[in-house]
């Protein structure tokens, strides 16, 4: 069965290699709108779901996967932040406190037009973080494609005090989340 990832993340990809999945990448024609109002939680589950459907008329037949991660101060969303002063008010919300990272996993299945979903909530609690370290970070390329500014997989982890729950989930893609959904999307590893 062929698999689809809509999206252009270059960690999502590296993940699904690592685990031996070579997904066909779709881009997307979808541009993710203003949170408003819609619960984190809401918010995620309705851009994968969006994501997927905004590329599966490419696909005949197979799973199309797709992902949307975002950061959860409260019931604010913080999306990949516009520029260096969007970057360095997102830190500062989060420094010193816990926020949450949600991702909403979508998995299309194709002919059949059969979609499956889920979400996966981790807590990070950030540090007191200095206003130099806010500086000398946003300086780096590092925050500008990334939910909430930050990456844990790169220089960030240095502000981490705490997670809990899947720590692949804060990095973009909530590996046994996914792989729950494709196996009841029908899909089945090579190693079964």
């Amino acid at each position: 069965m062929n698999i689809y990832l809509a999206s252009t993340s270059p960690r999502r990809r590296a993940l699904l290699r690592q685990l031996g999945l070579k997904p066909r990448l779709l881009k997307p024609a979808f541009v993710e709108p203003d949170a408003g109002s819609l619960a984190p939680e809401v918010y995620a589950l309705k851009c994968a779901k969006a994501k997927v459907l905004s590329c599966c008329h490419r696909v005949r037949s197979g799973l199309v996967i797709g992902v949307d991660t975002v950061v959860a101060l409260g019931r604010s969303v913080l999306g990949k932040p516009a520029d260096r002063s969007d970057a360095r008010r997102m830190l500062k919300l989060l420094s010193g406190r816990t926020h949450r990272v949600v991702s909403g996993v979508a998995v299309l299945r194709l002919p059949e037009r059969r979609m499956l979903s889920g979400l996966e909530t981790t807590s990070v609690g950030f540090r007191h973080l200095s206003s130099r370290e806010i500086e000398d970070y946003i300086l780096r390329p590092e925050p500008y494609d990334k939910a909430g500014a930050y990456a844990i997989q790169g220089r960030a982890k240095l502000f981490v005090r705490k997670v809990s729950g899947c720590y692949l989930n804060v990095i973009g893609l909530p590996v046994p989340l996914l792989f729950r959904i494709l196996h009841r999307s029908g899909w089945r590893s090579r190693s079964r």
